[in-house]
């Protein structure tokens, strides 16, 4: 049986939330000698800056007002911490 490990995020606000993933999952996403935390970080600014592009630029409907505006600074983060573009990326762009 798979043993689990807890990672907690906390908000701004000082709120927290705990998840549990499997034993192990992190590490094979790891680079020699990187940190768990540094890993599910980088996973989390990830899946984040995928969601705000598909919001806006991909979603049906209307996103809130100020998305292009959201969307914007999460690609500027994105290029800060990983040294490449969320277009070059996700290999399009809009």
């Amino acid at each position: 049986m798979v043993e689990t490990e807890t990672y907690t995020i906390e908000g701004p606000n000082g709120d927290t939330e705990d998840f549990e993933l499997p034993a192990g999952l992190v590490d094979i996403f790891a680079e020699q000698g990187e940190e768990g935390t540094n890993v599910v970080a980088d996973i989390v600014v990830q899946a984040m800056a995928q969601q705000a592009h598909v919001v806006a630029h991909h979603g049906e409907g209307e996103g809130p007002a100020d998305i292009a505006e959201i969307n914007e600074k999460m690609e500027e983060l994105f290029e800060d911490r990983f040294g490449i573009s969320l277009a070059d990326a996700l290999g399009h762009s809009h």
